[in-house]
């Protein structure tokens, strides 16, 4: 690898890099990775139910002419899918609504230009009056 590829000391990637380094994130980072751990978790969860469950009383059925029903689905359909999906629909209104947080992103730069232009529009015509 050669020198010319590495960062000069005096940028700011230098900065960043040793900020994340010492483990100093960014907040909106920070919370973004709680909610992406979160919803992995919550999905794993919902896995590790359904797929053992459909499969220990949806498969193999010793009887399949009798096969128990809960509003007209097989129950191993109703409690393996229909009702964790019910479940997970509600935990996922919740933590939409109460659990993530709205971060401040910053001013996009493509934007800045355009306020400003604006502003100083506005003060042409305030001016003109």
């Amino acid at each position: 690898m050669s020198s010319s590829s590495l960062p000069d000391k005096n940028t700011s990637d230098v900065t960043m890099y040793d900020t994340l380094r010492q483990g100093q994130y960014d907040p909106t980072f920070v919370n973004s990775r709680r909610e992406a751990i979160v919803i992995f978790g919550s999905w794993v969860v919902a896995l590790i139910w359904a797929v053992p469950y459909c499969y220990l009383n949806g498969y193999n059925v010793a009887d399949p002419e009798n096969i128990k029903t809960v509003l007209g689905m097989p129950a191993w359909l109703f409690w393996g899918i229909a009702a964790p999906w019910v479940v997970a629909n509600l935990f996922t209104t919740w933590f939409c609504f109460a659990y993530m947080k709205d971060d401040d992103l910053g001013v996009n730069p493509d934007e800045e230009g355009e306020a400003d232009s604006q502003q100083e529009e506005s003060e042409d015509e305030e001016g003109d009056e």
